[in-house]
């Protein structure tokens, strides 16, 4: 991008270089409206405020877009910051401006980064204006990263909160809507905020290798040159690139690749004026470099979600290197940079709301898939996902090319050739071979769909854990919810009744709807046969929720009864679950519900203590416990005395885990399982490692009476010839 203008002066000289036929008039009154407003207003970099609407309208000029979008952009704070109003905006400047400037000042009241259940509404929201006018959501992105270039002057914890919102939120958009300026300076600007160590790192790779990389680049150029020069005239544009720093950190880092092995870490642009110019240059570029097996990619044949269209191939040259050579039109290049604003259909005297056309039909599409899931987690990351995929694509046998998410089921194929295709769905075929509904599509396979002729076959609820789009689980829990609810609600009571049991809750059926009020409130449910149908078809995901609802069941049916006397939750964690006796008295009850901490794993011997649970008795630990010694102090109170009962009370074994240390010789594994077997302890497991220094070492894991027989094994190992040391261990 162009280096950051100041003053309005400036700005014009932008418009100007641009030649595009702006309304100076009245770009010139919106600047001097908005300049009168902000008056005396300073940015956190002391700077006057003014400066922040010229520069989010010059990065608009950059993009091409159009004349009420750049007086939009100047006036786009005044009404959230000053006393302006939208009567005003719009008698002066007109309703288009007026709607443009109150949907971004609705996006600015809309906290992104917030709690998980507001965070899913206010992203729902900001794609409900996109719906309305794209143009909204273009200045927001452009407002967006300008302020990620002054975003030195925040607070460090403010730069972090703001970086992970773009990344999260606003580098998907861009990437959505194809526009690749926008999304890599934000990317590459938040990457070195969230993660400055890694950044630098490569930063200083690529300026090591600068010299060297630039070189390169130049010897490709001037091949590439001399072979187009016989059949091209005038040459096409050949530019050369270097990978983006959050592009190379996403290939090191996450796919723990080293820095030589990235490919397309240096890159050489070729662009020609026709499609078939596109395919004739990838013949020369085959024929004059080596071409790396897989490497190739037509985006022409089959763009990308957002529109970006190119081929791209690896090849290798003489000095055995290898780079990315991509291939496009002036046309396709110009939408690769700009995304949706390359394709901005600006005409005088157009009244009304700018509609959605097909290159934005995603946005209502996410939009619709997310009304069946009341799960508000669920519903924020398909957002995301939906916004940011990497794409694969098949075709149907008669050649329709379908483009799904990387990772995608046969069964996502076939919801997103038709619902009802979905539906009925019985097997599946992947280049003509029968292959099971889990099976993940791969780019360029033809997949045939095996449908059933019963018009009520219906799908299988397993479905939602193999299928990977949300479209696709949005409509398997639509058919649920629509066609089986009575059965749903029978699913959904059983497994909510399931988890009370698993979690030793019991709760009185005639207090069921009391109890379950809040969440049924929460998930739109008006009767509790609602709810149960909501989590019978998929809606509610009973995992998500059960912690609160074992808070809430401690509070209401636990709490209430232990809070003036902890020796009451041990009568009641009796009476729910009577157990023989477990060998530890609890000040001097015997028979409560105690389990032991697997934290620390104490056996008899050992010093203990004990920690009153909320419904699940008293945890024990050892005194020398982590968990005891860094809370003893923080909740004193449910902390109790307890002791090993003696020898006469008890005879119970209990798992242990040994580390066994030693040279790696062989059969040392065979002799220390003898020596478990001639002391006639049981072993349940063992697993032996190399390290790194030649060395072995070993897990045990046995079952012993107590500490004085422990000790007594470990001694026996301990002269096991090249064992080096034996320990009691925590794993």
């Amino acid at each position: 991008m162009a280096e950051i203008v100041k003053t309005f002066e400036e700005l014009m000289d932008v418009i100007t270089a641009s030649k595009k036929n702006y309304n100076i008039k009245k770009i010139t009154a919106a600047y001097e409206y908005a300049a009168t407003m902000h008056s005396g207003q300073k940015r956190e970099s002391g700077e006057p405020y003014i400066t922040h609407p010229i520069a989010v309208a010059q990065i608009l000029v950059e993009l091409g877009m159009d004349t009420d979008t750049i007086c939009a952009a100047l006036l786009h704070d005044v009404v959230e910051d000053t006393g302006a109003s939208l009567d005003i905006l719009k008698k002066n400047f007109g309703q288009d401006v007026a709607n443009l400037v109150d949907g971004v000042t609705k996006l600015n009241q809309v906290a992104l980064f917030s709690r998980e259940e507001q965070q899913a509404e206010n992203i729902r929201k900001m794609l409900l204006f996109m719906s309305k006018d794209i143009r909204v959501i273009i200045i927001k992105l452009s407002d967006r990263l300008h302020n990620m270039r002054t975003l030195g002057y925040r607070s460090e914890a403010k730069r972090r909160d703001v970086s992970l919102e773009t990344m999260n939120i606003f580098v998907p958009l861009a990437n959505r809507l194809g526009i690749r300026r926008l999304k890599e300076e934000l990317e590459d600007t938040a990457f070195s905020y969230l993660d400055p160590y890694a950044y630098n790192e490569i930063e200083q790779l690529l300026e090591k290798s600068k010299a060297e990389r630039e070189e390169f680049i130049e010897q490709i150029k001037a091949k590439l040159t001399k072979r187009l020069a016989a059949d091209f005239d005038p040459l096409p544009v050949i530019e050369g690139r270097v990978k983006s720093a959050y592009g190379i950190y996403k290939k090191v880092y996450e796919q723990g690749r080293l820095f030589d092995e990235i490919y397309d870490k240096y890159a050489v642009r070729v662009i020609v004026n026709t499609v078939t110019e596109c395919y004739y240059v990838l013949g020369i570029v085959h024929d004059m470099f080596q071409p790396i097996p897989n490497r190739f990619k037509d985006y022409i044949s089959t763009p990308k979600a957002n529109m970006y269209q190119s081929l791209h191939t690896t090849v290798v040259g003489r000095e055995g290197i290898p780079f990315e050579v991509q291939i496009r039109t002036h046309e396709m290049h110009h939408t690769a940079e700009y995304g949706i604003a390359a394709h901005w259909k600006y005409k005088e005297g157009v009244k009304g709301k700018y509609k959605l056309d097909n290159r934005l039909n995603w946005v209502r599409q996410i939009l619709d898939t997310q009304q069946e899931s009341n799960d508000v987690e669920d519903i924020v990351r398909a957002i995301k996902e939906d916004l940011a995929p990497e794409d694969v694509f098949a075709m149907t046998p008669k050649g329709d090319v379908i483009s799904l998410p990387l990772g995608s089921t046969v069964i996502d194929f076939a919801y997103a050739i038709h619902t009802q295709v979905g539906h009925r769905m019985v097997g599946a075929k992947a280049d003509k071979k029968l292959v099971p509904l889990d099976y993940v599509i791969k780019t360029g396979e033809i997949i045939e769909i095996i449908t059933s002729k019963d018009p009520h076959h219906g799908p299988n609820r397993a479905w939602l854990n193999i299928c990977q789009t949300n479209e696709a689980k949005s409509k398997i829990r639509s058919w649920f919810k629509k066609e089986r609810r009575e059965e749903n609600i029978q699913e959904g009571r059983e497994e909510l009744e399931r988890e009370f049991r698993r979690n030793l809750m019991r709760v009185p059926p005639e207090e069921m709807e009391d109890f379950m009020s809040f969440d049924m409130k929460r998930h739109n449910c008006e009767t509790l046969d609602d709810f149960y149908a909501a989590v019978g078809y998929g809606g509610i995901i009973l995992s998500k929720i059960m912690p609160r609802l074992k808070d809430e069941y401690t509070k209401k049916y636990i709490q209430n009864e232990s809070d003036h006397d902890p020796s009451s939750l041990m009568d009641l964690s009796l009476q729910q679950n009577k157990k023989p006796s477990s060998g530890i008295i609890v000040d001097g009850i015997d028979n409560c519900v105690v389990k032991l901490s697997q934290c620390c794993s104490p056996l008899p011997g050992d010093d203990i203590i004990g920690f009153i649970t909320r419904g699940h008795g008293v945890s024990i630990h050892k005194k020398d416990c982590i968990n005891y010694t860094s809370q003893k102090d923080s909740c004193p109170e449910r902390w109790v005395n307890v002791r090993w009962a003696g020898k006469e009370q008890h005879s119970a074994y209990y798992r242990v885990v040994l580390d066994v240390f030693g040279y790696n010789r062989t059969g040392i594994l065979v002799d220390v399982m003898s020596v478990l077997q001639e002391s006639r302890i049981p072993a349940h497991e063992a697993s032996a490692r190399e390290l790194k220094n030649g060395n072995v070492s070993i897990l045990l894991t046995i079952s012993i009476a107590g500490t004085s027989e422990l000790q007594g094994i470990i001694n026996k190992i301990k002269k096991v010839d090249g064992v080096i040391d034996v320990s009691r261990s925590s794993k």
